[in-house]
């Protein structure tokens, strides 16, 4: 039968069986063929700084023809794989990013945005701090419940509003959407790691959570200089602090003693909740002086835009014609109180998401109900013809068309009603929607492409190879561990299809090497979440929803130093946590 044929050939009938070490008989070798078309997206990204779109199709045609020259697959094999991956990257991943930039932007036309930004300047009048409430509070709190590039979606939109320079918010929400992410979407990575492995969900969950909060603790300090600098992080550290300590030790107690799946809702609350308490003892210095800089540093943003021909030379930024000049809002009568009706009309939306999303995800009825409407569809000409290299027909060839439980459909009925409350016409709500996805053209095209390269990558061997040639360094595969989920992550723009990926070949690899397996795992978890901000999905969402259409080189240069040194302090963690120097951290 199939594990008779020869590893890397393909059968009479076009099956094909993936093989580790393809080239030459090498896996070294296999491997570093098998990059070749990550380093061609970052290569053009980083370095020759070509746009989103160019860059995810010059990779996705590497990743073709190594998959048929180097891999052996069949070109039929090959494009239908990429199939199949463009079309999930367009559903459900584009259309949450669609729905959710639709659901801000109904905010706009209505004018309600003014209200929202009232209610966060009630909270704190320091833009530095309503910048890591929105980023890493709110947006872990989207994460917990959403996640696939809603968070970052929906808070760069909110920043930029608030009066961010778009390239400077871009860069604070991707470095926030980390800490939450292994927990992101009720914990559905975790998930995913446990049930490929056969390892509890509960062990996971419980190591992940001796590892995230030490990131989220120095997160919200990072997005400080992100925002404003060395001033910034000078001047508002308590309150940045107080809300990563917070979040910390709510994702600790949450994911080890009372739910894995909440543990991001409760931690988003927490550290949301305890930031708003303290404020109420402790005042920053120097809100007006933030608000200057942040505004020259929009208008300089702003001129070199113009100067470098990404803008045209009359055009407006994009603050400008969302919200009053940022400045502005110190100068409001701070005696006079919102009122509790604009209040809840500004924030209404996004409890609604919440809402939704909460019934959607933890009412069991609710849940199974939306589940039983999603349609599985064999790949057709691709199911059952990709084979493993012990010649069983691997299982993600088959595709979810989640037409009603994506979070996408709930992001559109959400916006559905808020158009009715906030008596938006019909016909406004459908323009404002078309002139979304118009706005979107090249980021679907990216993403389409990325999630097209990331397929034909997994299926063709590619990136099992790459993991494999990685796992085979011995004890010291503790150290790298966390870089195969980086990797899985930057590539499919998900820390669950990164674990998809690495898992069973995280825990296969701690058995060989005698490294604790439940650990390497939630490694590979932990690892991938400072992967995401580099992923070339995430930073075409970011990209988009900032008003940075064919930035995306830009930002990444911006986020590369903090990824690479968060996984570096991730690998070393690691690392001791498999030593007893510091493994007393573990259940």
């Amino acid at each position: 039968m199939f594990a008779t044929v020869p590893i890397g050939t393909a059968l009479v009938t076009d099956d094909f069986v993936q093989s580790l070490a393809p080239v030459g008989g090498s896996l070294a070798l296999s491997a570093l063929v098998g990059l070749l078309p990550l380093v061609v997206v970052f290569l053009l990204l980083g370095v020759v700084k070509t746009q989103a779109w160019v860059a995810a199709i010059a990779g996705l045609g590497t990743a073709l023809l190594v998959a048929v020259i180097g891999y052996g697959m069949p070109a039929s094999l090959a494009l239908l794989s990429a199939t199949q991956g463009g079309v999930f990257g367009v559903f459900p991943i584009m259309w949450i990013v669609l729905t959710a930039l639709w659901l801000y932007q109904l905010t706009v036309t209505s004018g309600r945005f003014e209200d929202l930004r009232a209610t966060f300047n009630m909270v704190s009048e320091d833009p530095r701090i309503q910048a890591v409430l929105i980023a890493f509070c709110f947006g872990g709190l989207l994460e917990a419940l959403a996640g696939f590039g809603a968070p970052v979606a929906i808070t760069a939109t909110m920043l930029i509003a608030l009066g961010v320079a778009p390239l400077r918010a871009a860069g604070t929400v991707l470095l926030a959407n980390t800490a939450p992410v292994a927990f992101g979407a009720i914990a559905i990575p975790i998930t995913t790691a446990a049930t490929l492995t056969g390892i509890p969900e509960s062990t996971i969950g419980a190591i992940v959570g001796r590892q995230a909060p030490l990131l989220a603790v120095v997160v919200p300090l990072l997005l400080l200089l992100v925002v404003d600098g060395k001033r910034g992080l000078r001047e508002v550290w308590p309150a940045a602090l107080v809300t990563g300590l917070s979040f910390a030790v709510a994702q600790f107690l949450t994911s080890n003693y009372l739910s894995v799946a909440l543990t991001d809702i409760v931690a988003s609350l927490a550290g949301l909740g305890a930031t708003v308490l303290f404020l109420r003892v402790w005042t920053p210095v120097g809100a007006r002086e933030a608000h200057e800089r942040l505004e020259a540093g929009r208008r300089h943003e702003h001129a070199e835009a113009v100067a470098a021909g990404r803008v045209p030379a009359g055009s407006t930024s994009a603050p400008t014609s969302t919200s009053s000049v940022a400045t502005s809002v110190l100068d409001e009568d701070r005696t006079a109180p919102l009122p509790a009706a604009r209040i809840w009309m500004g924030l209404f939306p996004y409890l609604l998401v919440i809402a939704v999303f909460s019934v959607s995800k933890l009412v069991p009825a609710v849940k199974s109900f939306l589940a039983g409407t999603d349609q599985k569809i064999a790949w057709p000409g691709l199911d059952g013809h990709v084979l493993s290299a012990s010649g069983k027909p691997i299982s993600s060839t088959s595709y979810t068309f989640q037409w009603l439980s994506s979070p996408g459909t709930m992001l559109l009925i959400a916006g559905v009603i808020v158009a009715i409350v906030y008596g938006i016409s019909a016909r406004q709500a459908v323009r404002d929607f078309t002139d979304t996805v118009f706005k979107l053209r090249w980021a679907i095209l990216t993403v389409a492409s990325v999630l097209a390269l990331a397929y034909v990558m997994n299926f063709s061997g590619q990136t099992i190879s790459i993991g494999t040639w990685i796992a085979g360094t011995g004890a010291f595969f503790a150290f790298l561990s966390p870089v195969l989920g980086w990797i899985g992550t930057a590539v499919t723009g998900s820390d669950t299809s990164a674990n998809a990926l690495f898992a069973k070949l995280q825990a296969t690899a701690g058995s060989h090497a005698g490294i604790n397996e439940s650990l390497l795992v939630s490694a590979n978890t932990t690892g991938g979440v400072v992967g995401k901000m580099i992923s070339p999905q995430n930073l075409t969402i970011a990209a988009s929803s900032a008003g940075l259409d064919g930035q995306e080189s830009a930002i990444l240069r911006r986020v590369l130093p903090w990824s690479v040194g968060l996984l570096l302090f991730l690998c070393v963690l690691v690392f001791l946590q498999s030593t007893p120097i510091l493994g007393w951290m573990l259940p």
